[in-house]
């Protein structure tokens, strides 16, 4: 069941106002860093795409303070009533000034439509698949931005994530506490699909606790919103909400006398390989593909050539 565009549009709303990142977010953000030690590359040309406040991840920043790092915030942000992410007229020439050959390091947040197809060298999505409506169109968007030999590295949630909330909402008939989750060999395979090579994926369990239902209800509200388009579709009462937070002390509260919730996180890379014609009467390859193509083949002329 895919999310619901309207709710994820609202906690998109509610993550650009708020002072900070919620901490769930940045912890997996810092855990999605340790991954870039694996990168061999050293990219010059960088998208965060998903950057909720219009910045690019201290992440991306610190491991490559020479790169120019793109802030691609969520469609959903141009029409909410915050600053906008469109990028001023003296902000776009900056970019073509400075994006193609990488002639220097910076940061600015960017719509879109600003990127040009196949030049970035490192996309990165941290806690963004989860909230789309078809995860497979923004993975051919990510394709079409990302150069010859471009790397995808992202975040999710897997199915595991909430199990033992989801539970408790169908014993109590409230309906679905949340949208669902992909599991990791899905998301690899829907990779694949959009064009990718080589993706690489895993996961890690996290159990979270809190003293209290409020405290536990308070978090979940800062990381988004119920998307599943079959949830409750109606207002809830006081009496609703207190009849739940007492269902939560009552189920979900451990040995140790702690309130727990499990995550479940996936966490995913792939490359952008170099496409292959069909075999076929008439084949088709992207025009900046194939500029790519040459400009790779002219880098990697083996010695002696003319």
């Amino acid at each position: 069941m895919e999310a619901d565009e309207a709710a994820t549009a609202l906690a998109a709303r509610r993550l650009v106002r708020a002072d900070a990142q919620p901490w769930l977010n940045l912890e997996i953000e810092r855990r999605l860093g340790q991954k870039l030690d694996f990168l061999r590359i050293q990219p010059q040309r960088v998208v965060d795409w998903g950057a909720w406040q219009g910045q690019p991840s201290p992440e991306l920043t610190r491991r490559y303070p020479k790169a120019v790092s793109l802030a691609l915030q969520p469609p959903a942000l141009r029409h909410a009533d915050v600053a906008s992410a469109e990028p001023t007229r003296g902000a776009r020439g900056w970019l073509k000034r400075i994006w193609p050959a990488a002639g220097g390091a910076g940061s600015v947040a960017i719509d879109e439509s600003t990127l040009e197809p196949a030049t970035a060298q490192l996309v990165w999505a941290n806690m963004l698949l989860h909230t789309v409506a078809d995860p497979v169109a923004l993975m051919r968007r990510w394709h079409r931005v990302l150069a010859i030999d471009g790397f995808l590295m992202f975040s999710t949630l897997g199915p595991d994530t909430v199990r033992e909330l989801r539970r408790l909402y169908e014993r109590c008939g409230f309906g679905a506490p949340a949208q669902d989750f992909r599991d990791m060999h899905d998301v690899g395979d829907m990779l694949v699909g959009a064009g990718f090579a080589d993706p690489v994926m895993d996961m890690e369990r996290l159990r979270l606790t809190w003293g209290d239902a409020c405290a536990l209800l308070a978090d979940l509200r800062a990381w988004g919103v119920n998307a599943h388009p079959r949830r409750f579709a109606g207002c809830r009462t006081p009496r609703w909400l207190a009849g739940l937070k007492a269902a939560i002390e009552r189920e979900l509260r451990g040995t140790d006398g702690r309130l727990s919730l499990s995550f479940e996180v996936v966490y995913g890379h792939a490359v952008k390989p170099v496409p292959r014609a069909r075999v076929a009467e008439q084949s088709s390859i992207a025009l900046e593909d194939m500029r790519a193509m040459m400009r790779s083949g002219r880098a990697k002329k083996p010695e002696g050539g003319v």
